[in-house]
């Protein structure tokens, strides 16, 4: 940008998106698959591109309403529904259904091993 008329408060508010697109982009990249597909036509392309758009968004939305998780991170939140999902899928194969079994969560405080950060007891 070089606009020398800007206001001080224009231009710090024009970094400040310029700087959350980039971060919005990197956790695209790094979390949500779009550095990782391999599609090479211009609707899967377009596909891959907007999912993992939409997962970035998705999960700034989601973290802050589930803070009975004590999600810090996006890879924490990946690591709780992962395990949770795990979890369940293994009750069930060994015939027991999962919804009768899980009253609470303390069953699931167990299979979230792969936490970044720890949870608060």
């Amino acid at each position: 940008m070089d606009d020398l008329n800007l206001s001080y408060d224009l231009l710090l508010t024009y970094y400040s998106l310029r700087f959350q697109i980039e971060f919005n982009f990197r956790d695209a990249k790094q979390h949500w698959g779009l550095e990782d597909f391999m599609n090479v036509g211009a609707t899967q392309v377009g596909n891959t591109a907007n999912f993992s758009m939409f997962m970035v968004t998705f999960s700034q939305l989601l973290l802050p309403q589930l803070q009975h998780l004590n999600s810090e991170s996006i890879l924490d939140l990946k690591a709780v529904f992962r395990a949770r999902k795990y979890t369940r899928r293994i009750i069930n194969c060994i015939g027991i259904n999962a919804d009768e079994l899980l009253i609470d969560n303390r069953i699931f405080e167990a299979a979230e091993l792969g936490r970044i950060h720890a949870k608060v007891a």
